[in-house]
């Protein structure tokens, strides 16, 4: 076990982006477990999959992923339909992970670059170097140290005590300047900061960060190059933990939008019926919308308070009235 402390420094910002961070976490466990569907899981591995392959240079849309997800065939060369199944792979393995184990996070490459590269799984022998938009930004250590360095770095993981939010994005960091693969290094980094995530808060397994990173790439490269510059990742963590904070606002926003319809085609589904029937009751309404008691007179009330729905009379003999 080595004494091993990756260089960086808990800033105001981190502190900030932290525990704005944790006030959206809280908001976000008010959220009914119902409203977490297979279907939203589906949508958002394939939106964080899409957007780790496309920092790459894969061109397939989020479509397209789905469609390799789905088991159809898509138009597109070898190269890149191998990497969306391997993605797949590798992701659909996300929670089974144990995020201080170097052997799980072999797995994982071996996932996600077998039929793309003949040493899957394995460190790199030979010397690596980073491209920028200058040439090269940063000339990783050389092979023979990977191993010592990346056993350092998960020594360290697996003993830190410091924020899970924080420590994911310094591993992030780490893990890029050590570039211990010959490829798929960028896809792994990635990975590995949602496995710690997720070993935090399980909701980060629906959380597409990978989504925010790319559509903020030019900003990702140059956190990792600003870092590089400075000897240590705090400028990295800084932009790690405000794509995260992205993610949870898009992630809260969206779900907004979503009960938002979700509650109109209830409305409607209501409204519908009375139309056709003044007198129909709530069970009758219950049969046929499939909704429950409770959520039907919910539903009334919220018609009534908005001036939308009148009942007239008792609820023996009256009827409904909407305008």
């Amino acid at each position: 076990m080595s004494n091993y402390k990756p260089p960086y420094t808990i800033t105001s910002t981190i502190l900030a982006q932290v525990s704005e961070i944790s006030e959206l976490i809280s908001d976000i466990k008010h959220i009914e477990a119902k409203q977490i569907t297979p279907k939203l899981r589906k949508k958002n591995l394939v939106r964080s999959i899409t957007g780790s392959l496309q920092i790459e240079g894969n061109s397939f849309s989020e479509e397209k992923v789905t469609a390799v997800l789905d088991g159809k065939r898509v138009l597109g060369t070898l190269k890149e339909v191998e990497e969306v199944k391997g993605a797949i792979k590798a992701y659909e393995s996300l929670e089974n992970y144990d995020y201080t184990k170097l052997s799980d996070l072999l797995q994982s490459h071996k996932l996600m670059m077998d039929t793309l590269l003949n040493n899957a799984g394995n460190f790199r022998s030979g010397n690596v170097g980073v491209y920028g938009k200058d040439g090269v930004s940063h000339v990783a250590p050389p092979p023979y140290r990977v191993a010592e360095l990346m056993g350092e770095l998960f020594d360290w993981l697996a003993a830190t005590n410091e924020h899970p939010l924080v420590v994911s994005s310094v591993f992030h960091y780490e893990f890029e300047f050590i570039h211990p693969f010959s490829d798929g290094n960028g896809r792994i980094g990635r990975l590995w900061q949602s496995v710690i995530l997720i070993a935090y808060k399980d909701l980060f397994s629906y959380i597409p960060i990978e989504s925010i990173v790319k559509e903020n790439q030019q900003e990702y490269y140059a956190a990792l190059e600003a870092a590089g510059s400075s000897g240590e990742s705090t400028p990295f963590v800084e932009f790690m933990l405000g794509s995260i904070l992205q993610s949870l606002k898009q992630f809260i926003k969206q779900n907004a939008e979503s009960n938002q319809k979700s509650s109109l085609k209830s409305d409607q589904k209501i409204l519908t019926q009375m139309k056709k029937n003044s007198k129909i009751t709530i069970r009758e309404i219950c049969d046929s919308t499939g909704l429950s008691e409770s959520g039907v007179k919910k539903i009334i009330k919220k018609l009534k308070d908005e001036g939308t729905l009148v009942r007239v009379g008792a609820l023996k003999g009256g009827h409904w009235e909407v305008s």
